[in-house]
């Protein structure tokens, strides 16, 4: 499959000389929403803010937490978690910003770069999913993140409106290519971001807000998903050439046709230099069901922070599998193992709940 060559509008970021950095570069902090909307976890909501705190102190060890909470007595609970778990305080910014949510990949700001010194945000338009009615809060939370740093903000355009997009929908290895699927940016019956957006209209409208050149187009998500379809569950760059890829190995299971489906979209597809990248495969963890409904339970939810790499784990048999090829790839930090039993009750984990912002 041959890469499409993109070339940028000079009024957008990548005109401007910006472009979206990798995860795994160098962070000024990470962004994250402490959990509020009880709805995201019906029943089970109450441990979940203790998750948070583990994974605050983890990230907290490398770089600074910019925590969005609803009011003064949200971030006083946030507060009071953060020091139970032994998250230093003097890695700790609050913003009290309102919020439907607390899934910062999606709706949190996506940051680009300039050179050494200088960062923006690129607003892209949040509405749930294209699948919930609350969204008007998170849908501001760019913005509001912009004017409280100081920031230029870029607002996204499709085909001449606002381009609806969300992180989980998207991965870029930092020089050039990016990773998203059909399923979430193309169709136009199910879950519609940009109604009557191509194929070609999306690229350019992501080289443009991102500087990227390369768009590598997937099928589908796994099952469970309730994002019709992010990236984040099935397949990411952990270094500029280097993909890892979801394997379902029980051909009787939903998720094989289309995890085999995506293995062999990878196996031609090229990088933005036209050559292959190196793709390796990462397990999948046994079906995991909560009520009756399968839960989109997945390793390649993890988010790189500075100090580590922490890693959704699932009481399985195949989470030291998982870990063990993460530490593999990933030389210059630890892998840490994350229990995300609870977690993923609301459908997400790890890089679902946190978004980076390079510096």
């Amino acid at each position: 499959m041959e890469h499409r060559a993109i070339t940028h509008n000079p009024d957008t970021p990548a005109g401007a000389g910006f472009h979206m950095p990798a995860e795994w570069g160098k962070h000024e902090a990470t962004w994250i929403g402490w959990p509020h909307n009880t709805t995201d976890w019906p029943g089970k909501f109450s441990p979940i803010p203790w998750v948070y705190g583990e994974i605050a102190r983890k990230i907290a060890n490398g770089e600074i937490l910019r925590i969005i909470v609803q009011s003064k007595s949200h971030e006083a609970s946030a507060r009071r978690i953060l020091k139970k778990a032994g998250v230093d305080p003097e890695r700790t910014r609050f913003f009290r910003f309102p919020t439907d949510r607390g899934w910062a990949r999606d709706f949190g700001p996506i940051a680009v770069r300039r050179g050494a010194e200088e960062t923006a945000i690129v607003g892209f338009r949040f509405n749930a999913w294209a699948k919930y009615p609350d969204w008007k809060k998170d849908a501001r939370v760019h913005s509001r993140a912009a004017k409280a740093l100081g920031l230029r903000l870029f607002e996204a355009t499709v085909n001449g409106k606002p381009f609806v997009l969300e992180g989980g929908s998207i991965d870029v290895n930092g020089q050039g290519s990016l990773l998203t699927t059909e399923e979430c940016l193309l169709d136009q019956d199910v879950q519609v971001r940009n109604p009557g957006a191509t194929r070609a209209q999306i690229e350019r409208a992501l080289g443009e807000a991102l500087g990227v050149t390369n768009v590598l187009w997937l099928g589908k998500g796994i099952a469970g998903d309730d994002t019709h379809g992010h990236v984040d569950d099935i397949t990411r760059f952990v270094n500029g050439r280097t993909i890892v890829t979801c394997d379902e190995q029980n051909s009787y299971d939903v998720n094989y046709a289309p995890l085999n489906e995506n293995r062999e979209r990878l196996a031609g597809m090229r990088l933005e230099d036209g050559s292959k990248p190196d793709v390796v495969l990462l397990p999948m963890p046994s079906p995991l069901y909560f009520d009756g409904l399968r839960i989109p339970a997945s390793y390649a939810n993890f988010y790189i922070a500075n100090a580590c790499v922490i890693v959704p784990t699932f009481n399985d048999q195949r989470d030291r599998t998982a870990l063990g090829i993460l530490s593999e790839l990933f030389t210059d930090r630890p892998v840490v193992g994350i229990h995300a039993v609870d977690l993923v009750l609301g459908f997400g984990t790890l890089h679902c709940l946190s978004q980076q912002q390079p510096g």
